[in-house]
């Protein structure tokens, strides 16, 4: 396993006050002599020797003039001096945090390169604190609490199991990163529904004809798609947010996914942008949906289903699906309505029209690359 990079923090730390005395001891000078000839008491001596007292701009000139070398130096010298004593107690501090790993998913963060992959013992337990907390962009535990925990007002779930807050902020902390790398131009209401237009014709193309196209066109709408890694214990497989009020993200897991699951999750998640983003307030909720769910109370998902099936197969065809029970008639009307076959079939399964083990083969189950910049 691969060992956590740190900076260097001996447990050792040496004062200027260490190089002070090697100057003084040449010299054959007392701790005395010095504080007199720098206008400083012998206690202010002891204590900056002792690292007790800062090393201030105005003592580094003092030891310039007295005892040498410039004040820039000394200054150096102090700060690497602080520095060494904040990592010290910055680590005794990552020892106390331990506990807090066990509310995140470790061997998930590690598995997606999030943090190092290491042995989660006694050992590497501050190290890891160390790596989360970069990861998340916090200072300490409490303050991830504070941020993650204060976002569960904005989380709009679609099931109960969505509750674990160390998976579902990893999760949503994952697609943060990789929509911060995607410059792109401000959110377009009319340029996203035109792009959604052109994507719903791409369900008909394999995958590495339609993602290049998909990532496209929903960034040249002011749209950010991020494909992540599925944690299991979040219990989400996508997610609508504003990272901004001018930049919507789209966020999805490929885990186990066929096509109509995804191209539904996909037009889901556009249906919460366009329809349940129209004040400030509104930019702050964080869709958590999951296809899978059964059941929800939630009447802005019951209205986004609605949108995305509308969407991807229009009302004016829904008649028709009642009298489809042949592979052939599926193809005969996916090819007339212009979706994918396998989309038609997760229609039928959906609506009770046919049984769930039925016409499976005309689905399409693909991965493309997670984490792909547009």
């Amino acid at each position: 396993m691969t060992e956590l990079s740190a900076p260097f923090a001996p447990d050792w730390v040496s004062p200027p006050g260490d190089t002070i005395l090697d100057l003084i001891e040449e010299r054959g000078w007392t701790q005395t002599e010095l504080a007199k000839r720098l206008g400083y008491t012998e206690k202010h001596i002891s204590q900056l020797i002792n690292g007790r007292v800062p090393l201030t701009h105005d003592a580094a000139l003092r030891l310039e003039r007295v005892l040498g070398s410039n004040a820039g130096f000394w200054l150096a010298r102090e700060a690497k001096y602080r520095e060494h004593c904040a990592r010290l107690e910055a680590a005794r501090a990552h020892a106390d945090w331990v506990s807090w790993l066990d509310e995140l998913p470790i061997k998930d963060l590690m598995t997606s390169g999030a943090i190092p992959k290491v042995r989660n013992d006694a050992k590497h337990k501050p190290g890891l604190v160390d790596a989360c907390l970069r990861f998340f962009g916090v200072a300490s535990p409490d303050d991830w609490r504070a941020h993650y925990g204060g976002m569960q007002v904005a989380f709009r779930r679609s099931r109960a199991e969505q509750s674990d807050i160390g998976a579902i902020s990893a999760w949503l902390r994952l697609g943060e990163q990789q929509a911060e790398k995607l410059d792109g131009p401000k959110y377009d209401r009319a340029g996203f529904e035109k792009a959604l237009t052109t994507i719903r014709s791409l369900t008909c193309e394999p995958p590495e004809v339609f993602e290049p196209q998909l990532r496209k066109l929903l960034h040249e709408a002011g749209v950010a798609l991020v494909l992540v890694p599925a944690i299991p214990r979040a219990h989400v497989s996508g997610v609508a947010r504003w990272l901004s009020p001018t930049r919507p993200v789209i966020q999805l897991s490929l885990y186990g996914k066929t096509n109509d699951k995804f191209w539904f999750t996909l037009f889901h998640e556009a249906a919460h942008i366009l329809l349940h983003a129209n004040t400030k307030e509104d930019k702050k909720s964080v869709f958590l949906d999951d296809p899978n769910a059964s059941h929800t109370d939630d009447p802005q998902e019951h209205e986004a289903n609605q949108w995305a099936g509308d969407w991807l197969i229009p009302p004016r065809h829904t008649i028709a699906l009642a009298s489809l029970r042949s592979k052939a008639a599926v193809e005969a009307f996916a090819r007339q309505s212009g979706v994918h076959p396998g989309i038609v079939v997760g229609r039928l399964q959906h609506d009770g029209l046919i049984d769930p083990s039925w016409m499976n083969d005309l689905k399409q189950s693909f991965r493309f690359t997670e984490g792909a910049d547009v």
